[in-house]
Order: structure tokens, then sequence, then C-alpha cells
């Protein structure tokens, strides 16, 4: 209990999760980033990506989108886009979109679309992989 803190992650639609915890690790553009009691105060940036939740030695693992994270020593509070837990991803969904952010990056794009594209892929890539680890589990 000494070395936990509060974590709570928080989309558009839904307070996602709300608990203490030992540690998290998020998506950031250079890398995964661990979380701890403690950490100094910063603001990162989340990309799309499988986020993991230490909490009574047992890991959880969730896809969020992209975002922001707000860390101060005691507490860290996550904004995203999206966050699904593996239980809540469409496989289908995800593969489809997975497709169609594909042909559009193909296509010849403004910048602005190229970059959307990128995100909606990166983040229909990571729920697929999070899908995956939800059968091996």
């Amino acid at each position: 209990m000494a070395n936990q803190f509060l974590m709570e992650i928080l989309t558009p639609e839904r307070s996602f999760y709300c608990d203490t915890i030992d540690a998290v690790i998020v998506p950031a553009p250079d890398g995964d980033m661990s979380i701890h009691k403690g950490h100094e105060n910063m603001v990162l940036y989340l990309v799309p990506g499988e986020m993991r939740i230490l909490k009574d030695k047992k890991w959880q693992f969730c896809s969020v989108a992209d975002g922001f994270v707000e860390i101060r020593p005691d507490e860290t509070i996550i904004f995203t886009q999206a966050a699904e837990w593996p239980e809540e991803i469409d496989v289908h969904r995800a593969q489809q979109e997975k497709l169609m952010a594909e042909e559009k990056l193909r296509q010849k794009l403004s910048e602005k679309e190229y970059r959307q594209n990128k995100i909606l892929l990166a983040k229909a890539m990571a729920r697929l992989a999070l899908s995956k680890k939800k059968i091996k589990l």
C-alpha cells in the first residue's frame, strides 16, 4: 500500500479505470514509459498502444488510443480518446479499421489526413495485438 498511487483513465465516453496501483507502463512516442509512486511532475503524450497496469503483483492489459498523461507524485491521470480491455475488443472491426487505414495511407493525401490515418492504423494494430494476447492468456 505504501508504494501505491491513484491512477485514473478517462475517455470521452466514461471513466475507464480508477484505482490505486503499484505501477503503470504507458506507450509514449519514444517507447514505453514506466510510472511509479513519487514520479516527478510531467505531462506526457500518449500514443496508441498497449498499456500495462500492475496492482497487487498482477498485470492487467488494455488498449489505449492517443491522448495525454498527467503525472504527479501521488496520482496519474490518463486522458485518452479510447480505452478497451482485451475482452471488449471487436477483432473483426479492428481488422476492418486496419485495412481501411492502410488503404488510405496508400492514397495521395494531405499531411493532416496522412497523420490521422497513421494514428488510426496504430490504434487498430494495438487493438489486434492485445486481442491476440487475450487468446493466449
